[in-house]
C-alpha cells in the first residue's frame, strides 16, 4: 500500500508541473518559423505563402505554433495584454501607424530592437523598430498575445546579411525574362557589346532586347551583371509593353519634372507598380528580384 502511495503521489507531482500548451511554446521556435518565410512577396489581404500582408504573416505564424490570433491588425492590437517599449520580449507584436489614421502595421518582435513583417516594399523582411528614417517614427505600442517560457529562450543570433539583404535582379536576368514575356526572337544582327561575347550564357536574350530596341548597354557595352534602378525599369517596362494612360501621383521622391514621371504614372494607372510605405516610389532604388516578379506577374493579370 505504501509503495502505491508513493508512486501515485508521484505521478500526481509530474502532472501538476508540466505547463500548459501556451507556456510550453518557445519563442525561439516562433521566431525560426517566422524567418523561413523572409522574401515571400507582400499581398494586399494575403494570408498563404503565395503572398501575405501584415496581419495575415502574423496570422499564419502564430498558427503554425499553435496559437490562434485575430486576422486584422485592428484586433489583433486589440487582444492580449499591453507592452511598454522597454519591456518588449520576443514573440510580442509590435503596431505602426503607417497610415497617419492609427493601427496600420503590425510585426512580430525578434530581440535586439528588431521585428520580423510583411513590408509592402519588401515582402517579409527584418527591420528595426527604431529606424529612424521610417519605424521609429511611426511606433505605436505592442502587445503579449501569448505566455512563452522566455527563461528558456537561448540568446537570438544576429540576423545574417543573406537574411536581409534583398537580392537584386541583374539586367541580364530582366532581358531573359523579357524575352519570355515578349515572344522575342534572336535574329542575325551587328549590335556588339565588348562586355558580351557569343559564349556569354545571355547572349542571345541580350542580342534579343537590344535588336527589338527595349533596352540596350552604354558606352559600347551592356553591363548583363548590372542592376537597374526602379525608374529606368518603369520605362523600359512602358515602352516594351506599349503601355498608355496616366495616373496623378504624388510620390514624395519623384519630382513632377523628373523624367521617370511620365512612366511611373502610367504603371500606376496599369497597375503595374506602386510605392512604399513612406509615400516615396524609390526612384533611385536599384530593384529586387522579388519587385521585378511582382511587375511581371501584374502584367500578366
Amino acid at each position: 500500500m505504501k509503495r502505491l502511495f508513493i508512486v501515485l503521489f508521484a505521478c500526481l507531482l509530474i502532472s501538476t508541473t508540466v505547463p500548459d500548451m501556451a507556456s510550453a511554446n518557445s519563442p525561439t521556435s516562433l521566431v525560426s518559423t517566422a524567418k523561413n518565410y523572409i522574401g515571400t512577396p507582400y499581398s494586399y489581404g494575403g494570408s498563404t505563402t503565395s503572398g501575405f500582408d501584415c496581419s495575415g504573416y502574423t496570422q499564419f505564424i502564430f498558427k503554425k505554433e499553435g496559437i490562434s490570433i485575430p486576422r486584422s491588425t485592428g484586433q489583433q492590437y486589440a487582444m492580449g495584454t499591453s507592452v511598454k517599449k522597454g519591456d518588449l520580449k520576443t514573440g510580442d507584436l509590435v503596431f505602426f501607424n503607417t497610415s497617419g489614421n492609427g493601427v496600420s502595421h503590425v510585426g512580430i518582435y525578434i530581440g535586439s530592437n528588431r521585428f520580423i513583417h510583411s513590408s509592402t516594399s519588401k515582402g517579409v523582411t527584418i527591420s528595426s523598430i527604431n529606424d529612424p528614417a521610417y519605424w521609429g517614427k511611426r511606433y505605436l505600442g505592442a502587445r503579449r498575445v501569448a505566455k512563452f517560457n522566455h527563461e528558456k529562450v537561448v540568446a537570438y543570433e544576429p540576423t545574417t546579411a543573406s537574411e536581409v539583404e534583398p537580392k537584386y535582379v541583374t539586367r541580364a536576368e530582366i532581358a531573359e525574362t523579357l524575352v519570355k514575356e515578349l515572344g522575342l526572337e534572336t535574329t542575325e544582327t551587328t549590335i556588339t557589346f565588348s562586355d558580351v561575347s557569343k559564349e556569354h550564357p545571355n547572349y542571345n536574350a541580350i542580342m534579343a532586347v537590344a535588336n527589338a530596341g527595349v533596352f540596350s548597354g552604354n558606352d559600347g557595352k551592356f553591363n548583363p551583371e548590372d542592376s537597374l534602378t526602379r525608374a529606368q525599369l518603369a520605362k523600359i517596362i512602358v515602352e516594351a509593353f506599349g503601355l498608355e494612360g496616366s495616373a496623378k501621383t504624388s510620390y514624395t521622391d519623384v519630382p513632377s519634372d523628373h523624367w521617370a514621371t511620365e512612366y511611373i504614372d502610367i504603371l500606376a494607372y496599369n497597375h503595374v507598380a506602386s510605392g512604399y510605405e513612406d509615400g516615396s516610389f524609390g526612384l533611385n532604388d536599384k530593384l529586387t528580384d522579388k519587385q521585378f516578379q511582382k511587375i511581371i506577374d501584374r502584367l500578366n493579370q
